[in-house]
């Protein structure tokens, strides 16, 4: 049934309409703005897994906010936090 869903006269439909709803001279600024969005996203994912957290903002097990080993409860290196 859906075997061939997409052809090559599908795509040409779909960029005719686009082309006629936003007009040929807004889909530059539309792709360049696309692209910078892309790329902010990157970064702050690639920010994010340096940091050591994961998605939610929690810490990854083993580290602390630094970067550093987690200190064990009740030693002297908790005391310092």
């Amino acid at each position: 049934m859906l075997r061939n869903a997409l052809e090559p006269w599908h795509i040409l439909v779909v960029v005719l309409a686009v082309v006629v709803l936003f007009g040929s001279k807004k889909l530059p600024d539309t792709a360049r703005a696309l692209g910078k969005s892309m790329r902010i996203l990157k970064s702050e994912a690639r920010a994010m897994r340096s940091d050591g957290t994961d998605a939610t903002g929690t810490e990854t097990a083993g580290t602390g906010a630094s970067g550093e080993p987690a200190a064990a409860p009740g030693s002297p290196a908790d005391s310092r936090r």
